[in-house]
């Protein structure tokens, strides 16, 4: 599974297959891919700070291989200012490959019988039931991140997600402990920067619309 594949799982409910609250979704889902390709050694983040592509082969997944291709077109500029750009589209990309794989199911339908609208309900929820009990020992028990979650918790700081995995009595000290996470030496030396660099690319990027969004 793909980081994206399992923001997404986490951010949609299994019952009624509609995104929850999570704002700026689109963005972490674009800083997902960006870490991935970062963490299989296709991109890198320069000394000032530029993205760079070091391997342009393919990767072996098909999403990952497209915004690779997307992603060079931002090589030498600043991850933050790549990140809007290569959010989109990608939500429903994903959405449709787990469907395809069975994990989701694609309901399309119609409000008031004129708006069409489209579903995402659980198809097969066992990845995800045991991402979230991952997770959950992680944020309350205290558990140490591997190299898979902490990227994850990572980016559910960055748009405010961790209240997604955990009980509402439990959000508080959940958000302190992922914050602590972001911030650790969690990642490996050789993508510890790059990784860095784009997470903090996704808190940039939305900080943006959320500003504009508060004083609207």
């Amino acid at each position: 599974m793909l980081l994206a594949e399992d923001l997404l799982l986490l951010s949609y409910d299994d019952d009624t297959g509609r995104k929850s609250g999570v704002e700026n979704l689109d963005y972490a889902l674009a800083g997902a891919v960006l870490i991935e390709l970062a963490e299989r050694d296709r991109l890198d983040i320069t000394e000032n700070g530029k993205l760079t592509v070091v391997d342009g082969s393919p990767t072996g997944h098909a999403v990952l291989d497209d915004w690779l291709d997307k992603a060079a077109k931002y090589e030498g500029k600043k991850p933050k200012d790549a990140v809007p750009s290569l959010s989109s589209g990608l939500a429903d990309r994903v959405l449709t490959t787990l469907a395809e794989r069975g994990i989701l199911r694609e309901e399309k339908g119609k409000v008031l019988g004129i708006f069409p609208t489209t579903r995402w309900p659980a198809q097969d929820s066992s990845h995800e039931l045991a991402l979230r009990e991952r997770l959950r020992s992680v944020l309350v028990d205290g558990a140490e991140p591997d190299e898979r979650t902490a990227p994850l918790i990572a980016l559910l700081s960055a748009v405010d997600g961790v209240g997604e995995v955990v009980e509402k009595h439990e959000r508080k000290d959940a958000k302190r402990r992922a914050e602590q996470i972001a911030e650790g030496n969690w990642a490996s030396t050789a993508t510890k920067k790059a990784v860095e660099e784009l997470t903090t690319a996704v808190m940039a990027a939305v900080i943006v619309p959320t500003v504009i969004t508060g004083t609207s």
